[in-house]
């Protein structure tokens, strides 16, 4: 039987971390004290799990994570995505022999992607700004269009053909019933600082990798031109206008959190990536078995919607309705939602 996990914080441990974007564990020294901290607290390594806990976390990269990141999730606090920071690290730490594996998700960007504002100009050539909808209707009637300078990069200089897979796409888009095509500030770079995941975050997932000697698994997402990836399991849109594909579903990701006894999420933006992902994750077990859904368990108190200040004390866009009218709907399908300060073997349905 698997020794209880001991609720204790290592030493090198400091929550002040959560807020300071330049943060760099001393990867080699974690290293060192993975060995001791699992002869100390009695843990065993991952393999030996009766229990398949797996967690995961979603985009905790430092343009979300801190507020000079390009898209910092603040949440109505404004301390939203720093306090839960904090708090995923400390639950790691405090269940390091029950959580079997971590793997972590990455938003992956290039400069020109359909939803920034790069990609796009209006009608007489200017650059449009971050910050708002894009319609169908809009670029049928030519009101906002394609730059036809990124038409080489992404279609080979097609520019025809372009212009018709950016219509096609907004339809999509509008016809699944989701939203509407919104521009984001660029963010998460392949390359750029704000990609990289925040430094206590880091430190957290590879000391547990190193105790438990679980793999530090990553999935990157986001990387399609052509197609938003707020989901870790599949792109908003799957084909092109001409009907041939345009990205794949990551099915095997997927079998892999249904192999497990339990799932649990945390991560950035409840309102976004987090809700898409386990909007996906549902989609799935409704379509095999919907007593899946009772092995999902979503942190709600390690995650924040995206809020936009609009510099008067209130918002220009506030998304946390939208997530928790998705964390109601989430429960009422049958996954549970739970606070990370209850210990693991607390919650319904966990048998460790």
């Amino acid at each position: 039987m698997k020794a209880k996990t001991q609720p204790a914080l290592p030493s090198f441990y400091d929550p002040a971390h959560a807020g300071r974007r330049d943060y760099a564990p001393d990867q080699a020294k974690l290293f060192a004290a993975a060995a001791p901290w699992r002869r100390d607290q009695s843990i065993l390594p991952s393999a030996s799990d009766r229990f398949a806990l797996h967690l995961l976390l979603i985009d905790l990269q430092k343009d979300f994570c801190f507020p000079d990141g390009a898209l910092y999730v603040a949440g109505r606090s404004g301390q939203g995505a720093i306090e839960d920071t904090a708090r995923i690290a400390e639950f790691i730490y405090r269940e390091l022999g029950s959580i079997t594996q971590i793997t972590t998700t990455m938003d992956t960007h290039f400069a020109y992607q359909i939803f920034f504002p790069s990609f796009w100009e209006d009608r007489d050539g200017k650059p449009l700004t971050a910050y708002r909808e894009i319609s169908a209707a809009e670029v049928a009637a030519g009101e906002v269009r394609p730059s036809p300078m990124t038409a080489k990069w992404l279609c080979g200089g097609n520019y025809a053909w372009l212009v018709k897979q950016a219509l096609h796409y907004c339809e999509a888009l509008e016809k699944s019933g989701k939203y509407k095509l919104y521009l984001w500030p660029p963010h998460c770079l392949l390359g750029s600082d704000g990609h990289a995941l925040a430094g206590l975050i880091h430190e957290a997932r590879l000391f547990h990798s190193f105790v438990r000697g679980a793999q530090s698994w990553v999935e990157v997402k986001g990387g399609n031109p052509l197609t938003e990836n707020y989901s870790v399991l599949r792109p908003e849109v799957l084909t092109r206008h001409d009907g041939a594909p345009l990205a794949q579903r990551n099915a095997l990701f997927l079998k892999t959190l249904l192999a497990s006894d339990a799932v649990a999420v945390a991560g950035q933006a409840a309102s976004h990536c987090v809700k898409s992902s386990i909007d996906d994750l549902l989609g799935e077990i409704l379509s095999q078995d919907p007593a899946l859904a009772r092995k999902v368990y979503i942190l709600t108190d390690c995650m924040s919607s995206v809020t936009v200040p609009d510099g008067k004390g209130g918002f220009l866009a506030d998304f946390t309705p939208q997530a928790e009218e998705a964390f109601a709907r989430f429960s009422a399908a049958g996954m549970h939602l739970v606070q990370s300060t209850a210990p693991v073997e607390s919650w319904p349905g966990i048998t460790l």
